[in-house]
């Protein structure tokens, strides 16, 4: 069964020059994918640049948007008139049923805020989160963070439903069955942080036997890269820093590598017996390589990834929409929040 997915081509800060090449490298890395695009933007514009990516000309439509949503546009001033822009086009065509999901690299906290009041939440979950797997441990291990910057402050019956929503997102997505979940603190021992993580710890630790992931208790920052953990749950504030401050780190390694290689000949005839070595963590910690970021909690997937994304970038983060929309996502999600109700309600205010 063909699956649909709707793009934002107009989002993001390089043009959909770089969109629609994105989606060219996905078809091509996906030969067998059978996955068809929506694509909305400036018509005339997008029609020109369909002539050099043929690929993606066979398998997409083209949708007139005549608006557009800019980086430093705020939300207030863009709900109100954003009927005829690209990405609140492409997230009403997920609430029609015409797409599965939906792409865009435009403002973060515009689509979340039109994600949301299009498609609304998931029942039983209190708010939607940002969330993306950032590399952890040895091998291709991952760890899913959430909230990645949607919700600045939570109680904590927002975070026990982030729990459930990554732990989902970790075994149905990640392949990690039974995933060993964490809440984000400043220490592990039970005393530490504010009141609102030590209730939710209490209640987790207290009904552990009965949570359909393995619950580890507090973790630090520190095990997020350690593989202790294989998801991480904070609010939107900490866990954005945790993003930016694993990105920022990621670019600082390549730097220093780069940078030591060419003060000395010895460096870069050693780095060519280990060129292997440096290709594996290239990809490890290069930040396109996890460039979808993924609200999750909603009635359809809107697939967030950065607003400089090159091709590479866009093209996994259609990867990550194809992966939500060929799992029953949000079903699992309603019977994990089915079967933990009694233990929610304990947290609530």
């Amino acid at each position: 069964m063909t699956k649909v997915i709707s793009i934002d081509a107009f989002g993001g800060d390089k043009g959909p020059k770089v969109v629609l090449g994105g989606i060219n490298q996905f078809l091509y890395q996906n030969a067998d994918a059978d996955v068809h695009f929506r694509i909305f933007g400036k018509q005339s514009v997008l029609r020109k640049l369909l002539a050099k990516f043929p690929r993606v000309a066979r398998n997409s439509t083209i949708i007139d948007a005549p608006d557009v949503i800019r980086g430093t546009d705020k939300i207030r001033d863009v709900v109100r008139h954003a009927d005829g822009t690209s990405m609140f086009m492409a997230i009403r065509d997920v609430r029609a049923g015409n797409a599965s999901a939906v792409v865009s690299a435009g403002n973060t906290g515009v689509l979340m805020s039109l994600s949301k009041l299009a498609l609304k939440t998931v029942d039983g979950i209190s708010r939607p989160a940002i969330t993306t797997m950032l590399p952890s441990g040895g091998g291709d291990s991952r760890v899913v963070v959430l909230d990645l910057g949607a919700n600045v402050q939570c109680d904590a019956q927002n975070l026990f439903d982030f729990a459930i929503l990554g732990s989902v997102y970790a075994d149905v997505i990640g392949g990690m069955s039974r995933p060993r979940v964490g809440i984000l603190n400043i220490g592990t021992e039970e005393t530490k942080g504010n009141e609102t993580l030590q209730e939710l710890n209490r209640v987790l630790t207290e009904h552990r036997d009965e949570l359909p992931y393995e619950y580890v208790g507090f973790v630090e920052a520190t095990d997020i890269s350690a593989g202790r953990v294989q998801v991480v749950v904070t609010d939107g504030f900490t866990g954005n820093i945790v993003l930016k401050t694993v990105e920022g780190t990621a670019k600082l390694i390549k730097r220093v590598i780069m940078e030591n290689f060419k003060k000395s000949i010895l460096a870069m005839v050693g780095a060519f017996f280990l060129v292997h070595v440096f290709k594996r963590l290239k990809h490890k910690i290069d930040p396109r390589s996890y460039a979808g970021a993924t609200f999750l909690g909603l009635n359809g997937f809107s697939v967030k990834t950065h607003g400089n994304s090159d091709a590479l970038a866009f093209a996994n983060a259609i990867r990550y929409a194809v992966d939500l929309s060929n799992a029953d996502f949000n079903g699992v999600i309603r019977e994990r929040v089915a079967s933990v109700a009694h233990i929610r309600d304990k947290l609530a205010k």
